[in-house]
């Protein structure tokens, strides 16, 4: 099995360039603040992360954005051969949804592959299986991917790797994307966010 490179870094310059370029690290929704535990924040736009996408689902079904409206998404990129980073980011993903209880209901995680190559529907229902039930994966054609990609600002490409020829692995940003029930974005975590830290954040959700 290939060992994945090291994206963190270029993920850490992927969000601080949307941060940094004038778009707000939290979305205009009325009481944010307080519902994620935090200040009350003023802002003056929306942040651009997220949009319209048309994947396909871990179990062959065509889905939409406009599928998963009214339900808050967490939503992270990564790949089914990535050996650490990306089941340590779905690991805390699931322990905190699990955590919250039934305050998780209103929440959908979803795992988007950036590797549609490799990661078919079939690949992906066994993969997000271990990690929660409700976990849902998505892929597509390349192209989709690339335009799911660019609209959540992630940093993917593909990199050979020497020690096995012939195979490859991905740097990627490695994010968890919070997405309000109206699409929007509202915040994002790390794959390194404690389980209790995700949790509590998400327990404060209406």
């Amino acid at each position: 099995m290939p060992r994945a490179s090291l994206g963190f870094k270029l993920a850490a310059i992927a969000v601080a360039a949307f941060v940094i370029g004038g778009v707000a690290a939290i979305a205009i929704i009325p009481g944010l603040g307080e519902r994620l535990g935090g200040a009350r924040t003023v802002t003056t736009g929306k942040a651009l992360v997220g949009g319209p996408f048309s994947l396909i689902d871990h179990t062959g079904r065509r889905v939409t954005d406009r599928d998963y409206l009214g339900r808050y998404m967490l939503v992270y990129f990564g790949f089914t051969y990535c050996p650490d980073i990306c089941p340590t980011g779905l690991q805390v993903i699931g322990a905190a949804l699990d955590q919250i209880g039934n305050k998780a209901d209103r929440i959908t995680p979803v795992f988007i592959t950036i590797d549609p190559e490799r990661d078919t529907p079939e690949k992906l229902a066994d993969y997000v299986r271990a990690f929660h039930p409700r976990m849902v994966g998505l892929t597509g054609s390349p192209e989709e991917i690339r335009s799911v990609s660019k609209g959540y600002r992630v940093y993917a490409k593909k990199v050979s790797d020497p020690r096995y020829p012939g195979d490859y692995t991905m740097d990627h940003t490695s994010i968890m994307y919070l997405m309000g029930p109206d699409g929007q974005f509202i915040t994002h975590f790390t794959h390194a966010t404690a389980v209790d830290v995700l949790a509590s954040r998400l327990s404060k959700l209406n």
